[in-house]
């Protein structure tokens, strides 16, 4: 018999306490006579060389589809040592687990990221978001396909009933989504970037180039610097393991610099990964060229930078001629200079004397979120020649993608799924960038998890 023991030992008890004619009515009922021998028989005709394997994968195939039986919430805590939520959804008797990133430096147009307040863990706590999955969510998807992403995420954003997912949580819903697809590509027998690729209807799958953050700055390290990423993007790689081999090579290059110039302390890190040296924002870039020079990659790797100007804007100050960014916005208050303040226009002198001067192919979040002037001029100017990424100004979110399309306000996507909250919408924010011939980059979080 193929039936393992521990299945036969579970089962018979329980036949023993049906009459011969319950017995026979569940065999009709469930075609299991017809369908055993169908299996038997497809076994005899294929000439299996495993003919338990061959019929147990048979048997598979005429299952119904795999449901979601069990969804389980809890606090854990990501890379930066803040809580987030963990999501465990039970399907076809496999366990699919996902959690949550979160942002240190946040857009303010981001979905709502449920914390508890209070003093526990800081008011950081997530068990709010964690009793919205247990109590309200997991009741209600239970029974439903996983497959089926579009219903699953549809109905968490129906129940939570607001724009920015403000009753149930971004975080919570998110978790839920991430696992539900984890669950569906395991229905699918398929790899999740498979299973991800089918909902998003693509067919052709190219692998994006890889972006090495080298340099922290700004909310994500200790420094003065005021952008807050640089990275290394290996464009002259003939495949995605030679651009991890450039990134890689680059990045321990960096170290030696640093320490020779600077000492020891300046390849403490910050929460990126990148290091988090005393430089000015124009020496950062110095700094990164002469490392891909040290590794022998001039010509084929460029640069990047994510400057997260709505960190460093003065809140008071308009949009345009009338923005006012600072610099110095890390230093501290004897050091300031009025000299580092520089408004719209005067801010995208210095970007594009840092393209004229540098290998930059990409910057995100150039201006504040709401300095939309500022980013339609920038992207009428360097457009053609450069990647103007919209993160905070877009947050992931198709109605803010719509309105960047319209007005020309940049011509890439910044991905990150946290700020939209759902798999689902966050596929439609991809495709609208990408039927708008823009560039998509996926992003990481600063307090990231394994997911």
């Amino acid at each position: 018999s193929c039936r393992s023991p521990q299945n036969s030992d579970r089962l018979e008890p329980e036949m023993s306490q049906m009459s011969e004619q319950e017995v026979q009515a569940y065999l009709d009922q469930h075609k299991i006579q017809t369908t055993v021998e169908d299996a038997i028989n497809a076994c005899v005709k294929a000439n299996a060389a495993d003919p338990c394997l061959f019929m147990s994968q048979h048997l598979a195939s005429k299952a119904g589809p795999e449901t979601i039986t069990a969804v389980k919430a809890r606090q854990i805590f990501d890379s930066r040592g803040n809580p987030t939520v963990e999501v465990d959804i039970m399907s076809g008797g496999q366990l699919h687990r996902a959690s949550v990133p979160s942002g240190a430096s946040t857009g303010a147009y981001e979905a709502v990221e449920l914390r508890d307040q209070g003093e526990r863990y800081m008011g950081k706590g997530v068990l709010g978001a964690v009793s919205n999955v247990n109590d309200k969510i997991a009741p209600k998807i239970l029974g439903m396909d996983p497959t089926d992403q579009t219903a699953i995420d549809n109905l968490m954003n129906e129940m939570d009933g607001t724009s920015n997912k403000a009753t149930l949580g971004a975080n919570a819903i998110l978790g839920v989504s991430l696992a539900a697809a984890k669950a569906g590509a395991a229905a699918k027998g398929v790899p999740l970037y498979r299973h991800f690729a089918d909902l998003a209807g693509n067919k052709e799958l190219i692998m994006p180039v890889p972006c090495f953050n080298v340099i922290n700055g700004g909310s994500h390290a200790g420094n003065k610097l005021a952008f807050q990423e640089y990275f290394v993007v290996p464009t002259g790689a003939k495949s995605f393991s030679e651009g991890m081999i450039m990134g890689t090579e680059v990045y321990h290059n960096l170290a030696k610099i640093l320490k020779k110039k600077f000492g020891g302390d300046a390849t403490l890190i910050g929460d990126e990964g990148g290091f988090a040296p005393p430089c000015d924002c124009r020496s950062g870039l110095e700094l990164v060229v002469e490392a891909i020079k040290a590794a022998g990659y001039e010509g084929k790797c460029t640069v990047g930078l994510d400057v997260a100007a709505s960190e460093f804007k003065v809140k008071e100050s308009g949009s345009g001629a009338d923005a006012v960014y600072d610099l110095g916005m890390w230093e501290a208050a004897a050091d300031k200079e009025d000299s580092q303040k520089l408004s719209g226009p005067a801010l995208m002198e210095f970007y594009e004397g840092l393209i004229k001067d540098f290998p930059v192919v990409t910057i995100e979040d150039a201006f504040d979120e709401d300095d939309w002037d500022s980013w339609q001029s920038m992207t009428a100017s360097i457009g053609k020649d450069v990647q103007v990424v919209g993160d905070d100004l877009t947050v992931t979110n198709p109605v803010k993608i719509k309105r960047a399309i319209e007005e020309k306000s940049c011509n890439a996507l910044l991905l990150k799924l946290n700020q939209i909250g759902s798999v689902t919408e966050a596929i439609t924010a991809v495709k609208d960038a990408k039927a708008a011939g823009w560039g998509v980059m996926t992003s990481h979080r600063s307090g990231e998890t394994e997911d």
